[in-house]
């Protein structure tokens, strides 16, 4: 590829993010680039005293219809698509007196922020940009001999090659540009259509389109030979993408979908009622419990499964203080998640060089709707977020015994935690804590004998006398098929269970659990996860 110089001697500007505008301006005026304007942006332009034509003037026509049309015209289109080379595109430029254009600035109006900002209907309506997708699509298809610039961060770089090609551009900086205007109008797009869903509470549209902003370009993915990179969307659910990263190296993919996983369980938890603590390892918890306080949560949690949680990612509902980050660096750990935290915490934390802070500024809300999505071979899975939460089920008793009230409390304590947990899952607690968690088998049994197994290693390394299962209460993420699991967990010890129900053996499962005199509660919601 030829570097195709194209010289800049015209310029568009319309944009609704003004920084760095005038600077890039004044700086295009210097290399003799005419300027053209709309609206707001040519006004802004001229009270810094640079020389700029009004787009009116190029079109004659005057901005109408509240601004709706300004630049839908063929003085500004042909001068973004005509093909310089080409003799009859030079002739009908000639006929018709349009000018080329050979930088194109746009940056939208901010549907997305206005979305976000709670705006009513009509409001979101009229922060739908038409004019500058389709200068940005025109210009980005005539990359040949146009430059197109969607954001501020470009400016510079436009400014470089100006610099060194004596006012030109390159095909290798055009054609960055012109993919990068494609990919922006394409999530713009995503963020319209994905709106208009919502609105229109349709469930099902025909086309699903999903967009971001890179955040990061990561090093690599869940293993090295893979690429990998983590986008922003439109969505603003605090987490690992809404966080600030106080400290430690840069987060790696697993980094991310782990402290994901464990930001997403946490805000199961009302700060206002506890304080609560998950730690995650390969994306399932391996711990958490709640507490008067972080220091004794993590504690808690921590004695559930000491020897996963090492290396792990620890996840708060509160502001992280100092007592809590003194016993979280007690082991080696990855990443710290936390609303916010206090100076001393975070001094105390910047002591473990490596270690990752990160600050979301709130709590993700258990019950907010949302979109989930995964890709399959040739398709995209796509499902409203798992947002039903243990207070709002309408639990029942089952079996003959009812649970009592500190059985009932740890029992809404496990199925919390089991929303959070690869399916099939199994989850023994007790006192507010796990004390064997079973994950991602292929049968609920294994799931069971395994979630004891680690409470025996648990109750060894604690040099307890029994595993904390003896006296614990289960919860199971969906319905026992046979009652095989459920007697697995009867053997380990537990005294009460809570599963959705629903299996046509429900009463051989229901008799077994009244034999061993064993409470249990149907919440008539399945909480799977893959």
């Amino acid at each position: 590829m030829t570097e195709q110089l194209r010289r800049v001697t015209r310029a568009l500007l319309s944009v609704s993010d003004k920084s760095g505008l005038i600077e890039f301006a004044r700086a295009l005026a210097d290399q003799g680039v005419e300027l053209v304007s709309t609206g707001g942006t040519a006004k802004a332009i001229a009270a810094a005293g640079l020389k700029v034509r009004d787009v009116s003037e190029l079109t004659g026509f005057p901005e109408m219809m509240d601004g709706r049309v300004k630049t839908l015209h063929p003085k500004v289109h042909g001068g973004l698509l005509a093909i310089r080379d080409n003799k009859e595109h030079a002739s009908a430029m000639a006929s018709h007196g349009i000018a080329p254009i050979d930088l194109l600035v746009v940056n939208l109006y901010p549907f997305e922020a206005t979305v976000d900002k709670g705006a009513g209907f009509e409001e979101c309506i009229e922060n739908i940009d038409i004019g500058g997708p389709a200068m940005i699509r025109a210009a980005a298809k005539n990359h040949d001999d146009v430059a197109v610039v969607v954001e501020a961060n470009d400016y510079q770089a436009v400014l470089d090659e100006l610099a060194a090609h004596k006012g030109a551009t390159s095909l290798g900086l055009r054609r960055r540009l012109a993919a990068k205007a494609y990919a922006r109008t394409a999530a713009y797009d995503a963020a319209i259509s994905n709106w208009f869903a919502v609105q229109l509470d349709t469930k099902a549209p025909d086309f699903r389109a999903f967009g971001g902003k890179l955040i990061q370009s990561l090093r690599y993915g869940e293993n090295p030979h893979q690429t990998a990179a983590f986008y922003a969307t439109p969505e603003k659910r605090p987490g690992v993408a809404t966080s600030r990263q106080l400290q430690g190296k840069e987060l790696s993919y697993n980094n991310i979908n782990d402290t994901d996983a464990a930001y997403e369980c946490v805000g199961e938890f009302d700060p206002q009622r506890t304080a609560a603590c998950v730690i995650v390892k390969h994306a399932n918890p391996c711990g958490v419990a709640e507490g008067p306080d972080l220091a004794t949560a993590y504690a808690r949690a921590l004695a559930c499964d000491s020897t996963s949680a090492y290396g792990g990612i620890i996840a708060v509902n509160r502001t992280l203080d100092a007592d809590a980050a003194r016993a979280i660096i007690g082991i080696f750990t990855e990443v710290i998640i936390a609303p916010d935290a206090t100076e001393e915490a975070i001094s105390i934390i910047a002591g473990r060089r490596n270690l990752r802070l990160l600050l979301a500024g709130g709590l993700p809300n258990a019950r907010a709707t949302g979109l989930t999505a995964k890709t399959v071979a040739g398709g995209l899975l796509v499902q409203s977020r798992d947002n039903a939460v243990i207070e709002d089920m309408n639990l029942k008793v089952a079996t003959k015994r009812a649970p009592t009230d500190a059985e009932l409390r740890d029992l809404k304590f496990a199925f919390r935690v089991a929303k959070h947990v690869k399916s099939n899952t199994i989850i023994y607690a007790k006192d507010l804590a796990t004390v064997g968690i079973g994950a991602g088998q292929m049968s609920r049994v294994d799931s069971a004998r395994i979630a004891a197994r680690k409470a025996l290693d648990a109750a060894a390394e604690l040099k307890l006398a029994e595993p904390l299962t003896k006296g614990s209460v289960v919860a199971s993420d969906a319905f026992f098929p046979f009652a095989d699991g459920m007697l697995a967990c009867i053997e380990a010890g537990a005294t009460a269970v809570i599963q959705p129900g629903g299996s046509m053996r429900d009463d051989e499962v229901i008799k077994a659990a009244d034999e061993h005199g064993i409470a249990m509660v149907f919440t008539g919601v399945r909480h799977f996860r893959h």
